[in-house]
């Protein structure tokens, strides 16, 4: 490993008032000189505002008595450890993973099962069950949590607009064969009737006419319509397939989608109790449905700020027209974007998609907001216990393109062989991954500068700049100390070869920061003392044997000390383990 015997050290201290030098990058274009502070005073510049930089050599980090004896042990989940113990540091897999929780695996042996496969997230999708099931999971997952030792962060998913939506009435899947007929009423009953489906909003109908092409999930199934008796269609399967309670459906004429004028707002009433209720269970995202505009994502998080404790962060879904066409405002109001590919693909034409996504995928990056590539992933495994070697490939190119994660759906929820997915997902991703850094092709970013004040710059340039020492270097793993995650996640979005382990007393930043490519979010207690915490932490991981003599970290920090009031205080060290 190429880390020098001596540790670099660069440390800012950024008064309050110290807005107009529009420095850059001061502390890495210092020369290091061993043993040697260098301090720069600016204190004659415009206004009153003073800058130093310090650059010296510093010793490599041994065990201290303070860090022998830590106040507190940390949570380090038993997935990551376990990966990191088998694999090592490059070895730990940076693509995260997300699974829909339904009827096939909502049991506590299941979840516990799926966690140990790597699920960092699990989704709930308010669509079905009820909400003493959905209570049931997430204790499960809680319980999992606090005596298993894992790290699962819990999303919750909103119905939206009921325009789109079908019932045919059963709990399970439903074979829709070629050439049988079928009634879409809107008419509401009770229970299921064999080929009757019942629509969830009344103006389904409206301007469709006889020959129209109803087509169910983006092409599960698809069906002519045959006669229009009222507001209800009689309907002949064209083409066979499977149809899912609560299917969503679209209507496509000559070739073309079937624009739908509606005024159904984003988030129906249903929508708002889902959000109290998770809110009420202490959910770490909520996931909104049919966005089209950045005003329901703000709206969301206004809410939230407002009713909630605790930060629960809003991801918006990109599951129409609409949301491509106002895609960076969305992305810019919301704290995470889904690349919801099915309900896409029904909106813009299916070869388009591969390129939406990418596009998707490196907006978000760009304005540093995690992405999940989410839908038909693994879809022949809902039924085949192997993928086929399209879907494989499909998976490795959103992993190539630096997806933050991956998510199953029906290959979870309903699928038979939802583990085994989830371990295609796990082997596919670490795989690719693997590739990308033995060919050093390591994805450049464009980088657009996000911060505004003088702080938020400099921190962004201090995390652009410690991912490229980081890699130039070849240390171990990245260490950061955050209290709400701003550094992590700008660590993150430069996807850097080593992992990043991000130490915070918070925990909903923990939970948030598990959907964030790379970072292992660990709950630590922090002090106000730097150089303690550093002390501390990596005592504690070389303690549990997975820090040796040797490994050298790069160790970033956005902590702000209690002494320096209304200063930001940032660092970066490299230290090598004796």
């Amino acid at each position: 490993m190429a880390v020098a015997n001596s540790s670099v050290l660069a440390r800012t201290l950024i008064s309050d008032k110290a807005t107009n030098f529009g420095l850059k990058n001061e502390a890495f274009g210092a020369k290091v000189v061993p043993r040697r502070a260098i301090g720069i005073n600016e204190g004659k510049a415009k206004g009153k505002g003073k800058f130093r930089v310090e650059v010296k050599a510093t010793l490599q980090i041994a065990g201290s008595d303070e860090a022998k004896k830590p106040k507190q042990e940390m949570s380090f989940d038993v997935v990551s450890e376990g990966e990191l113990r088998e694999k090592g540091f490059l070895g730990m897999r940076k693509t995260k993973l997300v699974c829909t929780i339904g009827p096939a695996c909502c049991s506590m042996e299941d979840l516990e099962k799926l966690a140990l496969g790597g699920m960092n997230v699990a989704r709930l999708n308010m669509c079905h069950n009820t909400r003493d099931w959905h209570r049931d999971v997430i204790n499960n997952i809680k319980k999992l949590n606090e005596e298993k030792g894992f790290c699962v962060s819990v999303m919750i998913d909103t119905e939206g607009s009921q325009i789109h939506v079908l019932d045919h009435g059963s709990s399970s899947t439903v074979k829709a064969e070629e050439g049988s007929i079928w009634l879409f009423t809107a008419q509401k009953f009770e229970g299921s009737r064999p080929f009757t489906v019942l629509a969830n909003y009344e103006g389904f109908s409206e301007g469709i006419e006889v020959g129209d092409v109803l087509v169910i999930d983006g092409g599960m199934a698809s069906f002519e319509v045959t006669e229009k008796v009222g507001n209800d269609l009689r309907c002949r399967c064209t083409d066979s397939g499977l149809f899912l309670p609560r299917a969503k459906f679209s209507f496509w004429r000559d070739g073309k989608l079937v624009a739908r004028n509606n005024e159904l707002p984003t988030l129906s009433k249903k929508d708002w109790a889902d959000i109290e209720y998770g809110v009420s269970e202490g959910v770490d995202f909520i996931a909104l449905s049919f966005v089209n505009d950045a005003d329901s994502v703000t709206q969301l998080k206004n809410y939230l700020y407002m009713r909630s404790s605790r930060s629960t962060r809003v991801l918006a879904k990109i599951e129409s027209l609409e949301s491509l066409q106002k895609l960076e405002e969305i992305v810019k109001a919301s704290d995470g974007i889904m690349v919801a590919r099915g309900d896409l693909g029904v909106e813009i034409p299916y070869e388009q998609i591969p390129t939406v996504q990418e596009e998707i995928i490196h907006v978000c990056r760009e304005l540093n907001k995690p992405v999940i590539v989410a839908s038909q992933l693994l879809e022949s495994m809902v039924e085949y216990p192997t993928p086929t070697r399209a879907e494989v490939a499909d998976v490795s190119e959103a992993v190539r393109q630096y997806a933050d994660a991956l998510m199953l759906s029906g290959e979870s929820a309903i699928g038979l062989y939802g583990q085994k997915a989830l371990s295609v997902l796990q082997m596919a991703s670490s795989r690719m991954e693997l590739w990308s850094r033995e060919e050093n092709r390591q994805s450049i970013l464009h980088q657009r500068q996000l911060g505004v004040s003088l702080p938020d710059r400099i921190a962004e340039q201090i995390c652009n700049c410690s991912v490229e020492m980081a890699n130039n270097l070849g240390v171990d793993a990245i260490f950061v100390y955050t209290k709400h995650g701003q550094m992590a996640s700008l660590l993150s979005r430069n996807r850097p070869c080593p992992p990043i382990f991000a130490f915070t007393n918070d925990h909903g930043t923990r939970m948030a920061l598990n959907l964030q490519w790379g970072v292992i979010p660990l709950l630590v207690d922090l002090s106000d003392d730097m150089d303690a915490n550093i002390s501390r932490t990596i005592e504690l991981i070389r303690s549990k044997g997975m820090l040796k003599t040797g490994d050298a970290v790069l160790v970033v920090s956005d902590l702000t000390p209690a002494h320096l009031n209304s200063t930001a205080f940032q660092s970066v060290q490299v230290k090598t383990v004796v």
